[in-house]
């Protein structure tokens, strides 16, 4: 990505600022195209596999299974949260000027942090699933019932929307009366601190908390059901049953790992050690790429899957 060239802007004298002026991506004209054409490409390519996959998981009974439930929740997600960032990125690359009215700045902020961390609530819901299916697959049925489903995705969805709230309403209390400037491609949280002219302890103190909250504690009980889903494996005695095993944790834990860590060393961090390179890098992974590869990775290796969708096409799908 092109280096971007601030634009200085003059201080409001007091007054309250009302819109946002996006540093964007680049102000490269001939990147600006690049970036557009892959980023439009990236966002088709995400809202297809995501809301594809969720369709053929309510079209095939064949996927009414615990796990395939999370998925699909997961797909949809997906599509919702590379939607709250990619028109605007790509809005913005044909635009003269980058600018964003404060409240629309806020209600994106507002679902960044809802959609976030209800999917690393997911993701804890889908290691428990695994743990269940294979350290007591008799009892996974019962474990892993209608009611335990509904349960852990409610509470994920109450813990997320817990955390979107108390950032927005804490944003809604700084005072941005000065540079308007925010040095990032979309609004979120920690470069806005650095543009409020009032105190951001409150806010770097929620934003720390809830990053234990929302993403360290989830993935030490990530770590928990992984170490005991390696030692069930382990025991089992055949190669074969084995590896498939490894191989259908091994698409969950990759997911886990991009879309944890880049999320963690964004927020993690109070503002004062903000970094506009590395809060780029990780935000294009953990907001645009990220729920790209989601369906690939955890659906177009399946079998299962494989065989829904050659059941759409009509055709007869792989043994």
């Amino acid at each position: 990505m092109g280096a971007v060239t601030p634009v200085p802007l003059p201080r409001a004298n007091g007054t309250p600022v009302s819109e946002f002026l996006l540093e964007g991506l680049t102000d490269e004209k001939d990147l600006k195209l690049v970036l557009f054409t892959i980023f439009l490409l990236v966002y088709i390519v995400a809202l297809a596999g995501n809301l594809g996959i969720t369709s053929l998981i309510i079209a095939d009974q064949r996927l009414h299974t615990p796990m395939y439930f999370f998925l699909a929740n997961l797909s949809l997600l997906d599509a919702a949260y590379v939607s709250n960032s990619v028109p605007q990125v790509l809005a913005h690359l044909l635009a003269a000027e980058r600018l964003m009215s404060y409240g629309a700045c806020l209600t994106q902020m507002f679902f960044l942090h809802f959609l976030a961390p209800w999917e690393c609530f997911l993701l804890t819901a889908m290691a428990y699933d695994r743990y269940a299916a294979i350290c007591r697959p008799l009892h996974y049925l019962v474990l892993m019932g209608p009611r335990t489903r509904a349960t852990l995705a409610s509470i994920s969805c109450l813990l997320a929307l817990t955390n979107a709230l108390t950032h927005t309403l804490l944003a809604t209390k700084l005072d941005f009366c000065g540079p308007r400037l925010v040095t990032h491609f979309f609004c979120d949280l920690p470069p806005l601190l650095k543009l409020a002219c009032s105190s951001t302890r409150l806010n770097e103190l929620g934003l720390f908390v809830f990053s234990f909250v929302v993403a360290l504690i989830p993935c030490a009980l990530v770590v928990v059901s992984y170490v005991n889903v390696v030692a069930a494996i382990l025991r089992i005695r055949s190669a074969e049953g084995r590896q498939k095993a490894f191989s259908t944790c091994a698409a969950h834990l990759t997911m886990v790992c991009i879309f944890y860590i880049t999320s963690v060393l964004c927020y993690i961090l109070p503002s004062s050690s903000y970094s506009r390179t590395r809060s780029r890098v990780f935000a294009v992974l953990y907001t645009i790429i990220t729920p790209m590869l989601n369906p690939i990775i955890y659906s177009m290796r399946n079998k299962e899957v494989k065989r829904a969708v050659y059941k759409v096409l009509g055709r007869e799908g792989p043994a």
